[in-house]
């Protein structure tokens, strides 16, 4: 029971990366692409898995959420100013960027469906996830939506399967790392949808009250399930015309589910939508809260002695979530595009997600922090490698976008995979000491 207890608490993770973002970086590259970045969604999968584990079992072998444990870590100086600009800027803008998305597509979802108007939807949005927040009550809401989402995701995956794909293409794809022309942007999308930053934030404090078996259980069946929906929708795109509308992508479920499979659509991605807009907000008071405040929370998560000053009903919590809700409240108002601001907003998160990454190896390896339960030499394997994908997926992006600009040649891949080394070394440092002060 308790195991079932552990996927449920789980599944708000899985929730939250299957939101309108996931939807449409998966199907977009589909669309645009075929199957050729299918190995980006089993990249981003396995490292979600790897660093959603280490944030969550900081937290149960330290008693302190990542936020926290960041703060303790680097309590003052120089340090301690960098943790604070990096990873508390990042996580907010991460989150803005990020709810900007989500209200986008919920709405986009429900305009499919619904006789109203995008701004009345866009306004109804928000003010539901701000009265799930205000009451604070999200999780439980956040369970009930994550079912419209699963059954949207059942609906995408057996339209995957009725679209009858070749194995060995899906098998290649997915083991054969590619990146063609004008695909740099949404292979970052589909890791920075898939391995969003501030979920690790978010997860970090779902953990509290677990056993490290029950979280490593109960976070494998969700984010694995996730990571296989998020293939089905992108067997799905590919079954679409370029460019991707959400019309199309539902007429394609339509055509091999029946009539209600829009409607299911519709429903599905207004719930990923609003789930998504709810823990967006949640996720950057929570990270707001664990580096700012002056004292640390108990098990139940109540503001403890010191800690008043940043509670769940404190105007600064408030504040935090508020402020992520404007930026999405703006941008559906503004009557811009979804699926193009969708993605840049995953591209963000993305490229937001090495500094995480190296943040929480330096935490997980900290004996002081974690006693017994430090990173083993497989885990500090597999989080080094994907820090350096990450690095070096953002790296040509960012080359793809300035030779855009300028309209010079963009540096050829083997030179990115040098400054991506040069990057790894630099950020080597402080894990190199963290590592020495360890067996030391």
């Amino acid at each position: 029971m308790k195991r079932v207890v552990a996927v449920l608490v789980w599944s708000v993770i899985s929730a939250a990366f299957i939101g309108p973002g996931t939807v449409t970086a998966a199907a977009s590259a589909g669309a645009g692409f075929g199957y050729a970045l299918l190995w980006a969604i089993v990249f981003s999968t396995l490292a979600c898995l790897v660093l959603q584990e280490a944030s969550a079992r900081l937290t149960v072998v330290s008693g302190r959420n990542l936020g926290e444990a960041l703060k303790e870590r680097f309590p003052r100086g120089f340090a301690r100013v960098v943790t604070l600009v990096l990873v508390l800027g990042a996580i907010v803008l991460g989150c803005a960027a990020y709810e900007a998305g989500n209200i986008l597509g919920g709405v986009a979802g429900a305009a499919l469906a619904l006789p109203f108007s995008p701004s009345g939807l866009t306004v109804a949005v928000v003010v539901s996830a701000a009265l799930l927040l205000w009451f604070n009550s999200p999780r439980r809401v956040a369970l009930f939506l994550s079912v419209l989402v699963a059954t949207m995701g059942v609906a995408f995956l057996w339209t995957a399967i009725r679209l009858r794909p070749s194995a060995e293409a899906l098998l290649l794809a997915s083991l054969r790392p590619s990146l063609p022309e004008g695909s740099a942007l949404l292979a970052v999308s589909l890791v920075g949808t898939t391995v969003v930053p501030y979920n690790l934030f978010l997860g970090s404090s779902l953990a509290r009250g677990q056993s490290v078996g029950e979280l490593r259980f109960g976070l494998t069946v969700a984010v694995l399930l996730g990571g296989l929906i998020s293939m089905g929708v992108l067997v799905v795109g590919a079954a679409t015309e370029p460019p991707l509308e959400f019309s199309r992508l539902s007429g394609v479920l339509v055509d091999r589910l029946g009539g209600w499979a829009r409607l299911l659509f519709a429903l599905g991605l207004l719930a990923a939508g609003l789930s998504s807009a709810v823990t967006a907000p949640l996720a950057a008071a929570l990270t707001a809260r664990g580096t700012l405040s002056s004292g640390s929370a108990d098990s139940r998560n109540r503001p403890a002695s010191g800690r008043s000053d940043w509670g769940d009903r404190s105007w600064r919590f408030r504040l935090v979530w508020g402020g992520v809700l404007a930026v999405g409240l703006l941008f559906g108002l503004s009557d811009v595009k979804p699926i193009p601001i969708i993605i840049l907003a995953q591209a963000l998160n993305g490229a937001l997600l090495p500094m995480v990454a190296v943040f929480l190896f330096v935490a997980v390896n900290d004996r002081r922090l974690m006693g017994t339960q430090v990173n083993h030499s497989l885990s500090n394997v597999l989080m080094g490698s994907i820090t350096l994908v990450t690095v070096f997926l953002g790296l040509v992006n960012l080359a793809g976008a300035f030779a855009r600009l300028t309209g010079d040649p963009a540096p050829g891949h083997g030179a990115l995979l040098l400054l991506t080394a040069a990057v790894g070394a630099l950020a080597a440092y402080p894990v190199w000491k963290t590592l020495k002060r360890r067996s030391g």
